[in-house]
């Protein structure tokens, strides 16, 4: 199978085209699996000089973005969303500790939303997850690693709600 850019991101348009919501981003997980197995096309997405965030493609008609991500050392970023938009995170090397939120109290005025932390689990190289709208997360990196994200749209110009965290 093309795993090269140009057809991984024309099979990605394809699958959103016809099913852009939950179905559709798990089938385009699966295709990111597939991706993250071959080493070739890994290398081909993320070389040693990829920064923290590089748009590798932005769609013209449906706007998703495949982005290559490499941490060069440790990273924790603080509880998010994806705001309006959702993403798929595809693990190439490395490994994620990713946790999960739930909800707990909405902001009003100038408090911040609250949130608990359900759950916690490994992103490790060859694993994809989808984070649908909403879907409240946080990734702790510990040593050097590197990822292929499809976000719904450029998270880049995207303002994200913070949140605090309870116990």
């Amino acid at each position: 199978m093309d795993l090269s850019l140009n057809s991984f991101a024309a099979q990605c348009h394809a699958i959103l085209k016809k099913d852009g919501g939950p179905k559709g981003r798990i089938e385009v997980a699966n295709l990111l699996r597939q991706v993250l197995q071959d080493a070739e096309a890994v290398k081909s997405y993320l070389d040693p000089d990829t920064p923290e965030r590089s748009v590798l493609y932005e769609d013209p008609e449906l706007g998703f973005c495949i982005v290559a991500h490499r941490y060069t050392g440790p990273k924790t970023s603080e509880p998010h969303d994806h705001a309006h938009s959702w993403a798929i995170y595809g693990q190439a090397s490395g490994e994620t500790q990713m946790h999960d939120y739930v909800l707990v109290e909405k902001a009003h005025g100038e408090k911040l939303r609250i949130v608990r932390m359900t759950d916690t689990y490994r992103l490790t190289p060859g694993v994809a997850h989808v984070y649908n709208e909403g879907d409240i997360h946080s990734p702790t990196r510990v040593e050097p690693t590197s990822l292929i994200r499809i976000e719904g749209t450029n998270m880049a110009h995207v303002t994200r709600d913070r949140f605090t965290l309870i116990e």
